[in-house]
C-alpha cells in the first residue's frame, strides 16, 4: 500500500488549505481505505478500465468503449467466437463448479491469497473500503459504481445482498455450452477467475439470471459493447462456444 501525502493529516484549521494543496498535487485519496469517492458516470473516472486493456479481469471497473478503433477491436475480438445451440440443462449443479467463492481454485488470479473470491472481488472493485476489525479480507463497507446500471452504490456488509457477485458468462449458459464435459477443476477455475466476475447491483444481476446477451444486456446501454467484450473474452479463454443469437447481438453493441 502507497503512503498518503498530507491529504488526511493536518488540523481542522488548516484542512481546507491542506485538500487544497492536496488537489493540486494530484492527491484524490481523502477517504480511509479507497479511492475518492464520485457519483454518476464520473464515479467511474480512474477506476473503470476498458476490457481491451485488461485481458485477465486484474484491473478494476468496466469501462466504455466509445472509439471507433476500440469498437472495431471488439468486433474483431468477438468474431473469433465459435457459435453452436444451447444445449440441455440436465445435470447441471452450482456444486459442479466448486462451493461458492472458494480461495483454493488454482489457476486463476487471486486464489490462495487466503481471502474468498467474494471479498477479493469487493476489494478490488471497491472504493473507500473498510474491513471487519482485524481483518484485511472481510469488508463491511464500500462505494460501488456499478456498470451494469451506472449506480453508484453505498453497501454495507448489514445488506450484503444489494451487491452481488455476477458470472459475466453464467456458470448454467457455460455447462449447457460443453462445460458439463469439462474437469471439475476447469469448472472451478470459470466460476472464481476474476476475468468472469463482476461486484454488481443486486437487482441488475438477479434480473440476468442466466442468460446470454442475446436476452439479457446491462440496462445501462453505454457499457454494452464493454458487457460483449468481457463475455467473448471468457468465451475464448475457456474455449466456449456461444449461440448464434448472442454472437450477433454483441457484434451489434460494438457497432459504430
Amino acid at each position: 500500500m502507497s503512503h498518503r501525502p498530507l491529504c488526511t493529516r493536518g488540523k481542522r484549521a488548516v484542512l481546507t488549505v491542506v485538500v487544497a494543496a492536496a488537489l493540486v498535487a494530484g492527491c484524490d485519496d481523502l477517504e480511509p481505505g479507497g479511492s475518492s469517492a464520485g457519483s454518476g458516470p464520473d464515479a467511474a473516472a480512474g477506476r473503470a478500465v476498458s476490457p481491451l486493456t485488461n485481458s485477465d479481469g486484474t484491473k478494476p471497473g468496466l469501462a466504455a468503449l466509445t472509439t471507433e478503433a476500440d469498437k472495431a477491436d471488439a468486433r474483431k475480438l468477438i468474431e473469433e467466437l465459435t457459435t453452436k445451440g444451447r444445449g440441455p440443462k440436465t445435470g447441471y449443479d452450482r456444486d459442479e463448479f466448486g462451493y461458492a467463492w472458494m480461495d483454493t481454485a488454482d489457476g486463476v488470479p487471486l486464489a490462495r491469497n487466503g481471502c474468498d473470491t467474494r471479498n477479493d472481488l469487493l476489494k478490488l472493485h471497491g472504493r473507500n473500503v473498510q474491513f471487519r476489525a482485524s481483518s484485511d479480507c472481510v469488508l463491511v463497507s464500500m462505494d460501488l459504481y456499478d456498470p451494469y446500471t451506472g449506480k453508484d452504490i453505498a453497501w454495507k456488509k448489514a445488506k450484503a445482498a444489494e451487491v452481488q457477485i455476477d458470472h459475466v458468462v453464467p456458470l448454467s449458459y457455460s455447462w449447457q455450452m460443453g462445460a458439463a464435459r469439462w474437469p471439475e477443476s476447469k469448472r472451478e477455475q470459470l466460476a472464481n477467475d476474476v476475468l468472469n466476475l463482476l461486484p454488481v447491483e443486486g437487482r441488475a444481476n438477479s434480473a440476468k439470471r442466466d442468460s446470454g446477451p442475446a436476452a439479457w444486456l446491462p440496462p445501462n446501454k453505454k457499457i454494452r459493447c464493454s458487457y460483449a467484450v468481457r463475455f467473448a473474452q471468457v468465451a475464448l479463454k475457456y474455449d466456449l462456444a456461444v449461440t448464434t443469437a448472442d454472437k450477433a447481438t454483441m457484434l451489434e453493441q460494438c457497432q459504430d
